[in-house]
C-alpha cells in the first residue's frame, strides 16, 4: 500500500440530504482520483469515507464543506483512519 495515501471518515452536518449530496460527492470523487463510500445517515446527516492522496482527499473534504448547491452545510467533522485500501467509491443505501 503507498504510504503517500490517507483515510479520513467525514460526517457533514446540515441541510445535506435530499438535495443529491451523495451523487455530486461520488461524482467529486471519481473527478479526484479518490475511493470509499459516502451515505446517509439517520440522523439527517452525510457520511462519507474518502482515501487517496493527501492533496485529493483535503481537496474532498473542502467540497464536503459546502457541498451541493441546494445544501446547506452547518459543519464538518473529519477523522482519521487506518487506510483499507479501497478500489472504487460508490453510493450507500440504507
Amino acid at each position: 500500500m503507498n504510504a503517500s495515501m490517507i483515510r479520513r471518515r467525514v460526517v457533514v452536518h446540515g441541510a445535506v440530504q435530499g438535495v443529491f449530496f451523495r451523487d455530486n460527492c461520488r461524482r467529486e470523487a471519481h473527478r479526484n482520483g479518490v475511493n470509499g463510500w459516502v451515505r446517509n445517515r439517520p440522523d439527517g446527516a452525510v457520511e462519507a469515507v474518502f482515501e487517496g492522496t493527501v492533496d485529493s482527499v483535503d481537496t474532498m473534504i473542502s467540497w464536503a464543506r459546502h457541498g451541493p448547491p441546494a445544501a446547506q452545510v452547518q459543519r464538518v467533522e473529519a477523522h482519521e483512519e487506518p487506510v483499507e485500501g479501497l478500489a472504487e467509491f460508490s453510493v450507500r443505501h440504507g
